[in-house]
C-alpha cells in the first residue's frame, strides 16, 4: 500500500487549483453577487440554481441538497474517486509532485483504479494516433479524406487507428506497466484463447472524453469488408465509461455551449467533426445509445436552463431518425430550454451536407426553425387521412396521450392547440380538453377517457370526432336543424324536394342522422316519393337501432308554431346546407394551415375551392333557398 500523501502537498494542491475552474468544467457558473458564483447543482435535479461557489474561500455549497466542501470534495463526489485519487489527479493538473509519508513517491501501479484506467486510455489514444501515420492505416486516412477531414482535423479530434493484429495495443500497454486485469477492466482488451487480445483491431478510432476532458472510452469505425463486426464498436460499460452518461465532443463544445446557451445534438462522430469544422462548435453526439435523461442532465448543467437556451437535434429523416425524434420528444419536458429539430435536404447528415454544399449549409441547417414537439406530432398525424373525420379521430387518439405526458400545464395547452391545427380541428379547445382528460387519467385522477371513435350502431356512416356520451344532442342547433329536416323529408317530402336529394350524407353531423339520410337515399330519395316510401326507408335501415330512429322521426311532431309550409322547409334546408359549407370552409382553412408552402399545387386547389365556397356561403346568406 502507498503511504499517506503529505499534508503540505494536499494544501498546495488545494491552493493551486481554483475551485471555480474545476467546477466550471462540469457546469455553467454565473455571477451570484458578493463575489460568489451559482449554477444548477450536479448532485440533484433542480430547475433554478441553488448551487453556489465561493472562489475566495475555495468552497462550494448547494442550498438544495446540502452538499458542500472544497475542490477535493467536489471532484471526489462528482467523479466517484477516493481522496488520494482526487489529490493525485489535481496534482497532475497543477504540475505538483506529491510526497508520501510512508514509502516516498507513489509508483504508478499503486494508484487508484480510476486513475489507472484513465491513464491507460490516455496512453492508448496516443498509441492509436501514432498508428494513423502507418502504411497499414492508409485505408483510414482515405476514409477521413473522402469525408472532408485532413490531418489537422484528425489531430484536433485525436482520431487514430487500431492495428489489425491481435495484441498490438495489449503488448504496448503491458510494456507501460499495466496488468492484464487492468486491460480487461478498461475495455481496451478482451479475453482471448491464450490471454488478453485487443478489443479494437483494424478500425478508425475516436477517443471519447468526459465533460472534464479525460479519455474514458473509444468509438471504432469498421473499415474493411472482411471485418464481420458492427459498423461502429464502442467501449463496453466499465468503471469509467457509462454510455448513457457521456457525450462525444462535450469537452470541446462545453465552453461554447455555456457561452451561447445553445447545443446541437447530432448522431455520429463524423457529424460532430463536420459541425465543429464548419463553425458549429456546440455540436455533440451520443455514443451508441439513444439520447436520454442522463445526457439531458449534462446539458442542463452547461445550459443552466435560462430562458434563451436552445437545443437543436439533427436526426436523420429516415424511419430510425423519426423514431429517435419521438423518443427525444418524450424527454423534452426535462429541459427548460426550447428544443428544435433540423433535417437536411434529402435526409443528409451534417457530414454529408458539408461535403455536398459546404460549411455555410451546415451552419444554416442548425438554425432553430421547427420545434421538436411539432415535428414529433407531425410524424404521428401524417400517417392518417386528415380529410376524413375518422382519420382525424384516429390521429387524435394516438397523438393526445403523447401531448398529455407534458407536465407543464402551459406547455401542454400550447402543444394541444398546435395539435388541433395539425389535425385541422378548428375547435382547438376540444383538443385541449381531450388532452387534459388523458393527463388526469395518466396521473391517476380519474377513469380512462373514452377514445374518439366511430359509432358502432351506425357503422356504415363515417362518424365525426366525439367524446364519450350520446351521439345526439338536441341542445345543439345543428342537431335540431338536421332532425327537423329529416322529419320533413319523411313526413312531408314534397316540401323539401327536389333539393333534399342533393344533400350528401356528410352534411348531417350526427352519425344517427347521417344513417337515416342514407336510408332515404337507398330507398330512392324524397323527390316523387311513392305511397310505400316510408316502408322502403324502413327496409333500407341497416339495423334495428336505425330502424327505431326512423320510426321515431316519422311520428314526432315538427317544431313549428304555425303551419308547416315551404318557408319553414326552406329555412331548414338552408340552415343545414349553410352549416355544411361553413364546416368545409373550416376544413380547407385548416388544410391550408397544415400545408404551408409544402405543396403549391395542393395549396392552389384548396384556395380555389375555398373561394368558391365563400361565394356560395354569401349567396345562401343573402338569397336563402333561391341559392340552393
Amino acid at each position: 500500500m502507498a503511504g499517506r500523501i503529505n499534508d503540505d502537498d494536499v494544501k498546495a494542491v488545494r491552493d493551486a487549483v481554483p475551485i471555480d475552474s474545476v467546477v466550471s468544467e462540469y457546469l455553467q457558473l454565473r455571477n451570484a453577487g458578493g463575489g460568489n458564483l451559482k449554477g444548477l447543482c450536479p448532485f440533484h435535479d433542480e430547475k433554478s440554481p441553488s448551487f453556489q461557489v465561493s472562489p475566495s474561500k475555495g468552497l462550494f455549497h448547494c442550498f438544495g441538497c446540502q452538499e458542500g466542501g472544497d475542490t477535493i470534495a467536489f471532484v471526489m463526489k462528482i467523479d466517484h474517486l477516493s481522496f488520494s485519487e482526487t489529490v493525485e489527479r489535481l496534482a497532475a493538473k497543477a504540475g505538483i509532485t506529491l510526497r508520501y509519508e510512508e514509502g516516498g513517491y507513489n509508483p504508478g501501479h499503486q494508484r487508484g483504479e480510476r486513475i489507472r484506467l484513465i491513464e491507460a486510455h490516455k496512453i492508448a489514444a496516443e498509441f492509436y494516433a501514432a498508428q494513423l501515420d502507418s502504411p497499414e492505416a492508409e485505408i483510414g486516412r482515405k476514409f477521413l479524406a473522402e469525408r472532408g477531414f485532413d490531418q489537422a482535423a484528425a489531430e484536433h479530434f485525436g482520431v487514430g487507428y487500431s492495428p489489425a493484429g491481435w495484441d498490438h495495443l495489449t503488448r504496448f500497454l503491458r510494456g507501460k506497466g499495466f496488468s492484464d486485469k487492468e486491460l480487461i477492466v478498461s475495455g481496451l482488451s478482451q479475453e482471448g484463447r491464450r490471454g488478453p487480445i485487443d478489443r479494437f483491431r483494424g478500425r478508425l478510432m475516436w477517443p471519447i472524453r468526459d465533460v472534464g476532458g479525460e479519455i474514458v472510452g473509444f468509438g471504432a469505425r469498421r473499415l474493411r469488408e472482411d471485418d464481420n463486426g458492427p459498423k461502429y464498436l464502442n467501449t463496453p460499460e466499465t468503471p469509467v465509461y457509462k454510455k448513457s452518461q457521456v457525450l462525444y465532443g462535450v469537452d470541446l463544445a462545453k465552453k461554447e455551449i455555456a457561452k451561447t446557451s445553445r447545443a446541437v445534438v447530432v448522431e455520429g462522430y463524423t457529424d460532430v467533426m463536420a459541425c465543429h469544422l464548419a463553425g458549429v462548435t456546440t455540436a455533440i453526439a451520443t455514443c451508441g445509445t439513444a439520447f436520454g435523461g442522463e445526457h439531458i442532465k449534462i446539458l442542463r448543467r452547461l445550459l443552466m436552463d435560462n430562458g434563451s437556451a436552445r437545443v437543436i437535434f439533427t436526426f436523420d429523416g429516415d424511419a430510425a431518425g423519426q423514431k429517435a425524434a419521438l423518443r427525444a420528444f418524450e424527454d423534452d419536458q426535462k429541459f427548460a430550454a426550447e428544443t428544435y429539430i433540423a433535417i437536411a435536404p434529402d435526409g443528409m447528415d451534417p457530414c454529408e451536407l458539408r461535403l455536398a454544399k459546404g460549411d455555410d449549409a451546415v451552419v444554416d441547417l442548425v438554425e432553430p426553425r421547427t420545434p421538436l414537439f411539432e415535428f414529433a406530432l407531425r410524424q404521428i398525424v401524417n400517417r392518417y387521412d386528415l380529410d376524413t373525420p375518422a382519420g382525424q379521430a384516429a390521429a387524435l387518439n394516438e397523438a393526445a396521450p403523447v401531448v398529455a405526458k407534458l407536465k407543464d400545464l402551459s406547455v401542454r395547452q400550447r402543444v394541444a392547440v398546435k395539435l388541433a391545427g395539425l389535425l385541422g380541428i378548428m375547435e382547438d379547445q376540444f383538443v385541449v380538453r381531450r388532452v387534459s382528460q388523458i393527463a388526469q387519467w395518466q396521473r391517476g385522477k380519474g377513469g380512462p377517457p373514452q377514445p374518439a371513435r366511430r359509432q358502432r350502431s351506425y357503422e356504415d356512416v363515417p362518424a365525426p370526432i366525439a367524446t364519450a356520451g350520446p351521439a345526439l344532442n338536441l341542445r345543439s342547433p345543428a342537431h335540431r336543424t338536421e332532425r327537423e329536416l329529416l322529419k320533413l323529408a319523411l313526413q312531408r317530402p314534397e316540401l323539401v324536394s327536389p333539393f333534399f336529394d342533393a344533400y350528401g350524407v356528410d352534411e348531417f353531423t350526427a352519425p344517427p342522422y347521417a344513417a337515416v339520410r342514407k336510408c332515404i337515399q337507398d330507398a330512392g330519395g324524397a323527390d316523387g316519393a311513392p305511397a310505400d316510401y316510408v316502408d322502403a326507408v324502413l327496409e333500407a335501415a341497416p339495423n334495428d337501432t336505425v330502424r327505431a330512429l326512423v320510426r321515431e322521426l316519422i311520428v314526432e311532431g315538427i317544431l313549428v308554431a304555425k303551419g308547416v309550409d315551404e318557408v319553414y322547409a326552406s329555412t331548414q334546408l338552408v340552415m343545414v346546407r349553410l352549416r355544411a359549407v361553413e364546416r368545409r370552409i373550416d376544413q380547407l382553412t385548416a388544410a391550408l394551415k397544415r400545408l404551408g408552402h409544402t405543396s403549391p399545387e395542393q395549396v392552389a386547389a384548396a384556395q380555389q375551392e375555398l373561394f368558391v365556397l365563400q361565394q356560395y356561403r354569401a349567396a345562401l346568406q343573402a338569397h336563402g333557398a333561391a341559392a340552393l
